[in-house]
């Protein structure tokens, strides 16, 4: 979540000193006198260890998890109280303590039986968008009388149909409920894509390709939302970088079932191509006043909509206009363009190098693997430092060098295995999809704007996908000396647009502390009592960057 300050200036660290770390929640600094000798005791105000191997050996799983929050101080509690109609109103205990022990098993839980399902399914929608590259190797282009340009416009229809069905998808999930929705979806779009069997010619692709992104866009900032009830934000982020493994994991997946359903070419008269297709709850009460109250103390904003409450166009338009979130927009529209067309024709390009359709399926797992390694990688340095825009640029930097190389020799006199690992190290990249999706939920500060800004994070990104889909072009084939210029510039323009956009942040943080640092105490709490302010709008917000 974004970082706010305490009354005091900044929040206290374990000595008692004011400390510049991070803070837990809208945070107004609650001393020991503040609290009744009635209320249970809190847990000693630590740095939090956010991952198993930061513990110290001093760590102790029986004391007190439970830190001081919003909701301790009497003053503040009621600024923050969850509407009464909030479906977890019934578990929000604000006197509710637990052990570190109790909360580290219950976050293993968590993970079992909430982000292992989820990864699942995202490996299902991986599974039946994307095994089309391997598809191309089977002579899918020849069999169906199409071109690499209707290729590419197969591919810009399913991005801008999933594009444009991501904020409605969204929009019928908060009225729905995703527990509703996204089952839905997934019964929706494997019948489109079990239909894929039957293609005929370009009008059936084209078709199918438009089908499947309309059911399934929306599913992915649907499971964000929906996993931001059960996780913190530094915990969301680790978990949406298992979230989109998963998807690295289904194109290993998908690459092997290639390896031996391609084989199958001629059986039955059919393509190797065509066969792709693809009571009481979990929970005790005790694990599910957990679940609720060490979310809610973090980010009091997660109880300020019910979870089936539908978004009104008023509230979808205050999203909408919201100019704070739009710089980690753009960086969605832009961040994977420099790679995304290089990936696109990869198997297409192995198949230029004289690799039969079987070796060049295969050659893709490599790639994959890194780039599993090197997002989850990023992933877990930028919330170990504390530091999100520049680490999430650290991916264009890895690029820099494989696209000027690109650039500066004849790929047509060089080795081919060189070729080889020059393209899987490009796209082994440290992708910092988890850290931007992670970051726009924080910034967002409210369940309205957290709906419709994740739909139109993924929408910019679509956008991109879209883009991306038409620079490698027919004219400029093989070698697409003009392309790899353009993915050479993008990759520069992006590296100044990270920078650009922490310089913003800070600007926009600084804006707020000298406005609520001029007030004093009862200043601050008569704020608190009669703002109209809204969301990441609010002084006592800060931008995480």
């Amino acid at each position: 979540m974004a970082t706010v300050l305490t009354k005091s200036g900044s929040p206290p660290s374990a000595d008692g000193t004011n400390s510049p770390t991070e803070s837990k929640g809208p945070n107004i600094n609650v001393s020991s006198e503040t609290l009744s000798s009635s209320i249970p005791s809190l847990g000693i105000a630590v740095a939090e260890r956010r991952f198993w191997f930061q513990r110290a050996k001093s760590y102790d799983p029986t004391a007190i998890a439970t830190q001081v929050s919003v909701f301790d101080d009497p003053d503040t509690a009621e600024k923050y109280q969850p509407r009464p109609d909030w479906e977890n109103i019934h578990r929000f205990d604000p006197l509710e303590r637990w052990t570190w022990g109790e909360e580290h098993r219950l976050i293993r839980k968590i993970d079992w039986r909430i982000m292992v399902w989820a990864c699942i399914m995202f490996m299902a929608l991986e599974l039946d968008r994307a095994n089309i590259g391997q598809a191309l190797t089977d002579n899918f282009l020849g069999d169906l009388h199409m071109t690499t340009n209707d290729y590419n416009l197969g591919n810009s229809i399913f991005k801008l149909a999933f594009l444009c069905a991501e904020l409605p998808s969204q929009l019928v999930s908060k009225w729905m409920g995703p527990d509703r929705w996204i089952p839905s979806q997934m019964v929706l779009w494997s019948i489109v894509a079990t239909a894929q069997f039957w293609l005929q010619g370009r009008t059936s692709f084209l078709a199918c390709r438009a089908l499947l992104g309309i059911l399934q866009g929306g599913f992915i900032p649907d499971v964000i939302l929906y996993l931001s009830y059960f996780y913190k934000h530094h915990e969301l982020s680790l978990r949406l970088g298992f979230f989109w493994t998963a998807m690295s994991i289904a194109d290993i997946a998908s690459a092997l079932l290639a390896y031996g359903l391609l084989h199958m070419r001629g059986v039955q008269g059919h393509a190797g191509w065509s066969r792709f297709r693809g009571k009481n709850g979990w929970f005790t009460e005790k694990e599910e006043k957990i679940i609720v109250n060490r979310v809610i103390r973090e980010d009091p904003s997660k109880s300020d909509m019910h979870n089936r409450e539908p978004i009104t166009p008023r509230l979808l338009w205050q999203s909408l206009k919201d100019f704070d979130l739009w710089p980690i927009y753009i960086l969605g529209l832009v961040f994977q363009m420099p790679m995304a067309p290089i990936g696109q024709y990869l198997t297409l390009t192995l198949r230029g190098l004289h690799f039969d359709t079987f070796q060049a399926n295969l050659l893709t797992i490599p790639y994959t693997v890194i780039h599993m390694i090197t997002m989850l990688g990023i992933t877990y340095l930028g919330e170990i430092f504390n530091e999100l825009t520049l680490i999430a640029a650290s991916g264009q930097v890895w690029a820099l060098p494989f696209l000027i190389y690109l650039n500066s020799v004849d790929t047509a006199g060089v080795n081919r295995w060189v070729i080889y690992a020059v393209t899987t190290l490009l796209l082994g990249y440290p992708n910092a999809h988890p850290i931007q999706v992670g970051w726009n939920s924080r910034n967002s500060n409210t369940v309205r704007s957290r709906t419709v800004s994740a739909a139109c994070y993924n929408m910019f990104v679509q956008a991109g996908g879209i883009v991306s889909s038409n620079i490698y072009r027919k004219d400029d084939a093989p070698l697409y000396r003009r392309a790899n210029k353009q993915l050479l510039a993008i990759c520069c323009m992006n590296i100044a647009l990270y920078v650009l956009v922490k310089a913003y942040y800070l600007f926009r943080n600084k804006q707020k502390a000298r406005k609520w640092e001029a007030m004093t105490t009862e200043e601050r709490l008569a704020y608190l009592a009669t703002t109209t302010d809204k969301g990441n709008k609010r002084l006592d917000f800060r931008f995480q960057h």
